[in-house]
């Protein structure tokens, strides 16, 4: 069994930062991919950023150059360093353990979620 929580979030105004912090236990991160996804109100849940197993990294095309996905193995924290933040990046932000990489349906367990609100 795996367990994640994550941390970080908060309200910060456009254009500000936030890192988000996912502390997993239960398993270490080797063999498996670990991910950022978000939902905000009225929408599907969409990915945000992966780390593979084969320590690829993936943005999705909305975060590539404002995000920053990296996780700390001895500490089994996987990160999310969010810059130039939008009030469109406003959402519930999930961590997400498993052996995918973009598709929600690869991960076998979720975070209980952190808010990030960008007020403009």
């Amino acid at each position: 069994q795996v367990q994640l929580v994550e941390s970080g979030g908060g309200l910060v105004q456009a254009g500000g930062s936030l890192r988000l912090s996912c502390a997993a236990s239960g398993r270490t991160f080797s063999g498996y991919s670990m991910g950022w996804f978000r939902q905000a109100p009225g929408k599907e849940r969409e990915f945000v950023a992966t780390i593979t197993w084969r320590n690829t990294i993936y943005y999705a095309d909305s975060v590539k150059g404002r995000f920053t996905i990296s996780r700390d193995t001895a500490k089994n924290t996987l990160y999310l360093h969010m810059n130039s933040l939008k009030p469109e990046d406003t959402a519930v932000y999930y961590c997400a353990f498993g052996g995918g990489r973009d598709s929600s349906a690869d991960y076998n367990y979720w975070g209980q979620g952190t808010q990030v609100t960008v007020s403009s």
